[in-house]
């Protein structure tokens, strides 16, 4: 079996792991102005105490947020907002910070993309609704909504819009990752639908096209059998000698089709072809239907496609040939022409039956042709009986062979 391809890095790096790492880094790059580090700003004016237990406790829930997002979404989407609204309003800033909005943005984008859409539409309010929140959260504890030094007084609602329309931007894109991956899905199955009957038509076709001549000989050699069986007993013998001897044959060639269902490693060889056209005319001239094979051009061994569907259109026209025609001889001409192969099976009985025969004969025979990109006609004979034509081209480089 071969091994399975690796994944892609975005999905081996869990959602929590893209989220997280943005978050951290924004908390650590507000609180470093705090700590007076070498080369770096300094804020005269750090958190209170109060201050630094809600960046502490914010921090916390928002990297358990991080934690929870893959298997609990939204509740894990919950607690980063809420890790995020309690580290900034520690920081005392006037509005979510950028990178940690980013991180949020993130989140919400994977939430889209990965779940259905009443629960990301779900995330994308509570996303946007933090913004506003937060501004009436400090404008309950009596902290100023703009910076000192701005004069036009529209504080910072100007960067939450802006916010904002990141977090629709990442929720379209998400969503449209979803679409995608769902629409990718549907055209699986159905191609997969369309695979498994195809699959099953072939093998109704192998099924009828095996079973049907057998069963029409085991009928002729059973018939004949009981005209004779007190008059001549020893072609009565004869006769049932035929029908034992191709009973086993018809189960030994449903043996080897199953076989071959069963092989799902294996690609299993075609069970016929057109080498066994003489087997199946000595078979049917046996049971009473004498059948004539000419042969014209140059025969030669033919892609395996053409050459089981040529026997097989052989084959159901020989069977309607014994079941419907009312005659005792037929032929077989098979000719191999330079990039097609045209073959002919005609016959001088009834000429009627057959066209409008509500089985699987006809049907299965065009649609091997149509498969192959053949021409296939089936009708009574203007001077009586019936003919069935096929022409199937041969692909160039099988013709070079």
């Amino acid at each position: 079996m071969p091994a399975t391809p690796p994944l892609p890095l975005l999905k081996r790096v869990p959602p929590g792991a893209w989220t997280g790492v943005p978050w951290t880094y924004g908390t650590l790059l507000a609180i470093r102005a705090f700590f007076h580090l070498p080369y770096m700003p300094t804020d005269p004016f750090p958190p209170a105490p109060d201050g630094w237990v809600l960046i502490a406790s914010g921090s916390v829930l928002a990297l358990f947020g991080c934690v929870v997002l893959r298997p609990r979404p939204l509740s894990g989407f919950g607690l980063l907002l809420a890790g995020t609204y309690g580290v900034t309003l520690g920081l005392n800033g006037l509005t979510v910070g950028l990178i940690h909005y980013v991180a949020i943005d993130i989140a919400l984008g994977w939430i889209a993309a990965s779940s259905d859409r009443r629960r990301s539409l779900t995330a994308l309010a509570l996303a946007i609704a933090v913004l506003p929140f937060y501004e009436l959260t400090r404008t309950g504890i009596g902290r100023p909504l703009v910076a000192l030094g701005d004069t036009t007084g529209r504080g910072d609602w100007q960067s939450w819009s802006a916010l904002a329309l990141s977090a629709v931007v990442a929720w379209l894109i998400g969503n449209s990752v979803r679409q995608n991956r769902a629409y990718a899905e549907r055209l699986t199955t159905q191609a997969a639908t369309q695979a498994v009957t195809a699959e099953r038509l072939r093998i109704a076709r192998e099924m009828h096209d095996t079973v049907a001549h057998s069963i029409g000989i085991i009928a002729l050699q059973a018939g004949a059998a009981a005209r004779v069986t007190t008059t001549q007993p020893e072609a009565a013998r004869e006769a049932m000698r035929a029908v034992e001897t191709e009973g086993r044959e018809t189960l030994a060639g449903l043996r080897r089709m199953l076989v071959a269902l069963r092989a799902a490693d294996e690609t299993p060889a075609l069970p016929a072809g057109l080498g066994d056209v003489d087997r199946l005319a000595a078979t049917t001239t046996a049971a009473g239907v004498r059948v004539d094979v000419r042969r014209c051009g140059e025969p030669r061994q033919l892609p395996p496609d053409i050459d089981l569907s040529a026997f097989r259109i052989i084959q159901e026209s020989v069977t309607n040939v014994v079941r419907h025609a009312g005659t005792r001889a037929c032929r077989v001409t098979l000719d191999y022409r330079d990039d097609e192969l045209a073959l002919e099976v005609t016959d001088d009985g009834r000429g009627h039956g057959t066209v409008t025969d509500p089985g699987f004969g006809l049907a299965g025979m065009r649609e091997r042709v149509a498969l192959l990109h053949g021409e296939f006609t089936a009708a009574p004979r203007p001077e009586g009986g019936f003919r069935v034509a096929a022409r199937l081209p041969v692909p160039t480089a099988a013709v070079a062979r």
